[in-house]
């Protein structure tokens, strides 16, 4: 869970992904859409990819990814970011994080 943590905090946005999973596709694709250049760690390709697949379930992620992190905090996955663009506060939200300029 610590290194879920230290890995959510090293970038305004971060993206726990799966490569084949069309959700986070559409959710990173999303973000490079609006000029976000997110840290994506894609747990399929990682070592311990695993373990941190099953941090995320324990912080509440179901499913486990797209796992967003702003700002260092848990957003949630794909329906959480969705409504947030849906109802015009993610815009902000980056804006906040530092993770958009403009």
């Amino acid at each position: 869970m610590e290194r879920v943590t230290k890995m959510a905090s090293e970038r305004p946005v971060v993206i726990f992904s799966k490569s084949s999973c069309c959700m986070c596709h559409t959710i990173k694709t999303l973000f490079c859409d609006f000029g976000v250049n997110p840290a994506v760690h894609e747990l399929d390709e990682m070592a311990r990819g695993k373990e941190i697949e099953q941090a995320l379930s324990r912080l509440g992620c179901n499913p486990s990814v797209p796992a967003v992190f702003i700002g260092g905090e848990l957003v949630g996955g794909a329906n959480e970011v969705m409504s947030l663009h849906l109802n015009r506060s993610l815009i902000p939200m980056l804006k906040r994080a530092g993770a958009l300029w403009v």
